[in-house]
């Protein structure tokens, strides 16, 4: 089979990898930077897409139109980079989803007064280098609100966790996990720890994710709080490190992908409502 690995940055552990296993089975790993344009005379029987910018949710979509399964499908990694449609999904589905407001830019929030509790504040569109940032008075907010002139943006209060994130990754229903120290934890970053089990049901609130969302691989970032799960975001092909046998179950997904016994998902927003 021919596996195409739509991204910039092929030597990312995990597509290393996953690229190492399929061609040890004799299969044939290329790459398509999201600068380049669809052969439609050449297709590849699967193609995993990692990059999440404008030009390559582009390529994805025309691949897609040319007849080509894509995981995850551009749709729905699209659908991903907006954090108020995300959070309106996810309210709608009944997903327990912190809550988000949406503003147009954070001077919109300092028109509004004085801050009087701690908030998380993060950029509307998701993209490597963007917003994300803990604001506890006026002072800081300010600060940003200068540094990201017209961003906009959504806020969210800060929820009172343990300064610790559960990272969840699913690939094709296997769900992997780990415990993140937050970035917006005061004080020094601390080394991710290991998780033996993790809460009842939450594997399942994982999986539910990507239903809702219409991915196959994917991550869920959660907190704790009280012992309820609340989950903050949701990331489309993440950078999955460390994690035993997720490499095998990418493998075999694109596998699947590509011989036609998996369907990759593909978001239906207006379908998606609670009960």
């Amino acid at each position: 089979m021919r596996i195409c690995l739509l991204t910039a940055a092929p030597d990312h552990p995990l597509l290393a990898a996953t690229a190492a296993l399929l061609a040890e089975d004799g299969h044939i790993v290329e790459q398509l930077t999201p600068d380049q344009q669809a052969d439609a005379s050449s297709l590849a029987d699967v193609y995993l897409l990692k990059s999440r910018t404008p030009a390559a949710l582009a390529l994805a979509g025309r691949l897609e139109a040319l007849g080509a399964p894509v995981v995850n499908s551009a749709a729905s990694t699209g659908f991903c980079q907006d954090r108020v449609r995300m959070a309106g999904l996810a309210d709608r589905a009944g997903l327990p989803f912190v809550a988000t407001t949406e503003l147009p830019d954070l001077d919109a929030l300092l028109a509004q007064g004085p801050v009087r509790s701690p908030l998380v504040v993060k950029s509307r569109h998701s993209r490597r280098g963007d917003l994300v940032a803990r604001v506890a008075d006026e002072v800081r907010l300010r600060e940003l609100a200068a540094r990201w002139p017209g961003e906009p943006v959504v806020v969210q209060d800060l929820a009172p966790g343990s300064g610790w994130d559960h990272k969840l990754w699913v690939v094709a229903g296997e769900v992997f996990a780990e415990l993140r120290h937050s970035e917006l934890a005061p004080g020094e970053r601390l080394p991710s720890r290991s998780i033996d089990e993790l809460p009842l049901g939450w594997d399942e609130l994982a999986l539910d994710v990507g239903e809702v969302f219409g991915l196959d691989v994917y991550g869920v970032d959660i907190l704790d709080i009280g012992g309820a799960p609340l989950i903050v975001d949701v990331n489309a092909f993440p950078g999955i490190r460390g994690q035993r046998g997720a490499t095998t179950a990418l493998a075999r997904l694109a596998l699947e992908a590509a011989t036609g016994r998996h369907r990759p998902r593909v978001i239906v927003p207006e379908a998606r409502t609670a009960g």
